[in-house]
């Protein structure tokens, strides 16, 4: 539906006083069209849980620390950051120049109210263990504690102090998520849900909300209260959602989009038309993602270690990669992707990583007929997978892998987000699934299998062992002796499998040889306050 009413004309108000020169003037604003895969959901960061939300909300908001132009951390309302001798005390003071676009000063409790906010079992906010570093964090949402007893709080308008369980050498890189961004407390006590409707959202980064059409389009305004506005570029952003990736590719190459960024944003045997016909567009960016398998553990026979190795070794992800795949992405054979900061020089890799494929599809036999599957009695499940981008014919080509080993398999294509939502309830047996890191850390990829991480903990995993290792890591303030406890946490889970590894994932996005700023990155982030447009005219193809 269009997100209409009140707050449409105050929308329109909004437009003509934010970006300055509406219809008229020189040339008109500067706009940069960009794909971006599904429809937002919601533009509440502590609701958020999608890459598509969050490229929007990090063009509006912006946290403690920031993403610059190649995805590095950087200031972002922080202009000092002092920590106690022990790790565990952080006091943040915040910038004098910081406001919403209301033209209200961002102040430190802006920050405790979002961070109890998420915490909330009452707000369900789905990133919410993200927190669980804070002081008191967990048991809050777990319904132990009030909000209230969180270790964070304002020392004054411009202090922030935030005490920490343990200690955090990730704790920058953490705070560029958008879950820990401030919310204007008076808009959404005031408003509540509507608070970020158009004309009512404020924003404290470069952009403010102009315009919202549910599953059409979102546009964005220059927002001339942001501390930096003068040296932002671009002075509207308008993101557009699209069905598949053959009609993001379409509008791309008929010159609607300046940008399409995503996962997989053109099609796979589209490659050598656009290598041909559309050189200098295609920005095959490798990224800190892995794509797996989940399995869910707490249905049989997925209970059964053997079942799900047999599952994993069957898997030709050499194949995969080379075949099915040919724009970047590796076979993977650990959790933690390659490139990642802060871990060992030698990480642990599954026990068959040097296997050739066919000593893996004999083992893979032969810990099926152990587990009491044969010809007569052959394994049978359904994969669930993501209906985006090329996962069908990765699925089909998944499926055929695993009928040489004598199962049988049945596809189930779901929408990314009803995939996941299954995935989360525990409603499937094998899941295609995959994650993004939110911050550069190997942590952000272990803490998904704690046993009390919720909902991103898929397959119900626990294993005391490994809990203990990662709470060891957490209390260990040594990078070196840090990074030794993550790798033997994630050999436990390369052992148990509750997810199975298979390939390296790439962003497959188009940019227009007329966008400058465009710079790689590890955690795929593009920022539109980094981006310019050096034509007025977007070419067609």
């Amino acid at each position: 539906m269009m997100r209409s009413g009140r707050w449409a004309a105050a929308a329109m108000l909004a437009v003509l006083s934010l970006s300055g020169c509406g219809q008229g003037g020189g040339d008109g604003p500067v706009v940069l069209h960009r794909g971006n895969g599904a429809p937002p959901d919601t533009l509440d960061p502590q609701l958020a849980d999608s890459a598509w939300e969050s490229n929007i909300i990090g063009d509006m908001l912006t946290g403690l620390y920031a993403h610059g132009p190649r995805g590095e951390v950087v200031a972002g309302v922080v202009t000092d950051h002092a920590i106690s001798d022990d790790g565990l005390t952080h006091s943040f003071a915040l910038s004098e120049d910081a406001v919403w676009s209301d033209g209200t000063p961002v102040t430190a409790d802006d920050f405790v109210y979002a961070w109890r906010r998420a915490l909330d079992p009452a707000t369900a906010s789905p990133y919410a263990s993200m927190l669980y570093p804070f002081e008191n964090a967990r048991q809050i949402n777990e319904g132990a504690m009030p909000p209230e007893a969180l270790g964070a709080r304002a020392i004054d308008e411009r202090t922030l102090e935030l005490r920490t369980s343990s200690y955090v050498p990730y704790l920058a890189t953490l705070l560029t998520h958008p879950v820990t961004y401030p919310v204007p407390r008076h808009q959404v006590e005031a408003l509540g849900e509507e608070w970020t409707q158009p004309g009512a959202y404020l924003s404290n980064g470069p952009y403010a909300l102009a315009e919202w059409t549910a599953d059409d389009q979102l546009r964005l305004v220059k927002n001339p209260l942001y501390p930096e506005a003068s040296d932002v570029a671009i002075d509207e952003v308008v993101y557009y959602p699209y069905g598949d990736v053959s009609e993001g590719f379409r509008r791309f190459r008929g010159g609607d989009l300046d940008v399409n960024a995503c996962s997989q944003c053109y099609p796979i045997q589209q490659v050598d038309f656009i290598e041909d016909r559309m050189p200098g567009t295609m920005r095959n960016e490798t990224i800190l993602a892995t794509t797996y398998l989940a399995f869910n553990m707490e249905v049989a026979p997925f209970d059964d270690l053997r079942v799900r190795r047999a599952v994993s070794l069957a898997v030709d992800r050499e194949g995969l990669a080379e075949e099915i795949l040919p724009s970047g992405e590796v076979a993977a054979y650990a959790l933690i992707p390659p490139g990642i900061d802060g871990y060992v020089d030698q990480p642990p890799v599954m026990a068959e990583a040097k296997w050739p494929q066919d000593r893996r599809l004999a083992e893979a036999k032969r810990l099926l007929a152990e587990a009491g599957f044969d010809a007569e009695n052959p394994l049978a499940f359904t994969l669930t997978y993501r209906l985006s981008g090329d996962r069908k014919q990765i699925s089909v080509a998944l499926a055929r892998m695993w009928e040489r080993a004598g199962m049988r398999v049945e596809l189930e294509g779901l929408a990314p987000r009803e995939a996941y939502s299954r995935y989360n309830s525990g409603e499937y047996q094998v899941g295609d699934a995959g994650w993004i890191a939110d911050y550069n850390d190997p942590q952000n990829y272990l803490y998904l299998l704690r046993s009390d991480t919720g909902r991103f903990n898929q397959g119900a995993y626990r294993n005391e062992d490994y809990d203990k290792l990662l709470q060891a890591a957490a209390d260990e303030r040594d990078p070196e002796a840090r990074a030794t406890l993550l790798a033997r946490a994630e050999a436990i889970i390369l052992h148990d499998l509750p997810f199975a590894p298979v390939y390296y994932s790439v962003n497959r996005n188009l940019v227009g040889p007329h966008v400058k700023g465009w710079e790689d990155n590890v955690l795929g982030v593009h920022r539109t306050r980094w981006l310019d447009i050096s034509e007025r005219m977007r070419p067609e193809y």
